[in-house]
């Protein structure tokens, strides 16, 4: 295991909530690190951009009021995504609020800049970047990221096509700091092979759509309550980005979901046509086939706490 930084040592659950576009809100991180996994949001589903800092002030306050009340239970740390491409006109803005509120974990994503890692070590925080080959890893690394999010082939949204054990065992040919693994992760177990591969962390992002806490639609969490990996399509046409969505919304919209047409990836935007991509055609990665209802996040974390105890005693025995 990996010598990690102090906002990723001794969690409770060796997990991080991805951060989901449009779905991700306080409600859902204050959930997710009270029951002891680090939460986190994309920084661009406050809108307009001067909600960003009441909803930093809603979640630094509130897990500073669980963590007065549940002193033996100490809630985990959150992240906020940044999506550091030259669409995003937000970032500067953005990245100097999570600067003021001094936010823990820096998931940044689509472009790696040495000023946004600066900013954020500045205060202490820890920056995470999201890559899909070893490539763009080391580009990270070299740039100042602290860890690495390897998100392998079958993860939601903008995913990559490596096998988790070739993209992983790459990294740590050269890597020894923080890993996390993203891709179709939904169990404990799952969790738990993640890190026998070299991971420090499972990445989950697909189940906690279908979560009481996550803003979307009720239709989407029952779809990923019915679905399983054959309904999960690749495609680079809504965003210009590769990435896996649920053939069900795909139909809805007037398209074929086995007969898409290419994107051109310079159309790439992160405004309207993606919102609205985002939000009509639902994102989402194979590890749904053991979504079985929509719940609670706390009641769902408690599940995964659960086998994947099971999962270790289970191996040590």
């Amino acid at each position: 295991m990996s010598k990690l930084p102090g906002a990723l040592a001794d969690l409770p659950l060796p997990i991080i909530g991805s951060p989901l576009f449009i779905i991700s809100n306080p409600k859902l991180v204050i959930a997710q690190c009270t029951a002891g996994v680090v939460g986190s949001m994309p920084s661009l589903n406050a809108r307009p951009a001067e909600l960003l800092e009441e909803w930093l002030i809603e979640i630094t306050e509130g897990l500073a009021a669980w963590n007065r009340d549940h002193p033996d239970q100490p809630a985990a740390p959150f992240a906020i995504n940044q999506i550091v491409h030259k669409s995003n006109e937000r970032l500067e803005h953005d990245m100097a609020l999570c600067v003021k509120y001094k936010v823990p974990i820096i998931i940044t994503s689509l472009g790696a800049r040495e000023d946004i890692n600066a900013a954020a070590h500045s205060y202490g925080g820890v920056v995470l970047h999201d890559i899909i080959n070893n490539r763009f890893a080391r580009k990270a690394i070299e740039k100042g990221a602290d860890g690495l999010i390897a998100v392998a082939a079958g993860a939601g949204g903008h995913a990559g096509v490596k096998s988790p054990f070739a993209l992983v065992q790459e990294i740590r040919q050269w890597f020894d700091g923080p890993v996390a693994l993203s891709g179709s992760i939904a169990t404990g177990g799952a969790v738990l092979a993640a890190q026998a591969m070299g991971a420090d962390f499972a990445y989950i992002g697909s189940a906690f759509i279908a979560t009481e806490e996550a803003r979307a639609a009720e239709g989407y969490k029952q779809a990923i309550v019915a679905g399983t990996s054959d309904d999960i399509v690749y495609s680079n046409l809504f965003t210009g980005v590769h990435g896996n969505y649920l053939a069900p919304s795909i139909r809805a919209a007037g398209l074929d979901p086995e007969n898409l047409p290419e994107s051109d990836p310079s159309k790439m935007n992160f405004g309207g046509d993606a919102k609205k991509a985002w939000k009509d055609i639902w994102g989402c990665g194979q590890g749904i086939g053991v979504v079985d209802k929509v719940r609670p996040a706390g009641e769902f974390i408690a599940q995964l706490r659960r086998e994947y105890d099971t999962a270790r005693r289970r191996l040590l025995a």
